[in-house]
């Protein structure tokens, strides 16, 4: 699972759970794929991802790095940044591990890059 997709998701669908956002990650295997590289996709991306919630993922499993923690105020304009952003959302991967509701705890588990979000019949 992309750090890009983590960004997006919520557990909102369970009982008891206002936000659901943004989920902790519980990291048994992660690895970094390469991608290639479009700034126009990413100036597009940035605007919509939550960069706190991006940066606290990628710290959390370990690959925080150089990303800065703010967004570039010209970031369409810089490719530095737009090649940090690119690599942490799109080429680090969660292959194992959990996904935490910030909210019940509820864990969903990740195996072989996939989240599995469904939930118990009695928390939906």
């Amino acid at each position: 699972m992309k750090l890009l997709t983590h960004n997006f998701m919520s557990s909102k669908c369970l009982k008891r759970v206002n936000v659901g956002f943004p989920l902790g990650i519980v990291a048994k295997e992660v690895k970094e794929i390469k991608v290639e590289f479009n700034a126009e996709f990413m100036s597009r991306m940035i605007p919509k991802v939550d960069w706190d919630v991006l940066c606290t993922a990628a710290e959390t499993i370990g690959h925080l790095n150089d990303l800065p923690r703010t967004v570039s105020p010209q970031f369409e304009n810089d490719e530095e940044f737009l090649r940090k952003a690119h690599h942490v959302l799109l080429e680090v991967e969660l292959v194992s591990g959990e996904l935490v509701c910030p909210e019940t705890g509820v864990t969903f588990p990740v195996s072989d890059g996939i989240p599995n979000m469904l939930a118990n019949e009695d928390e939906v």
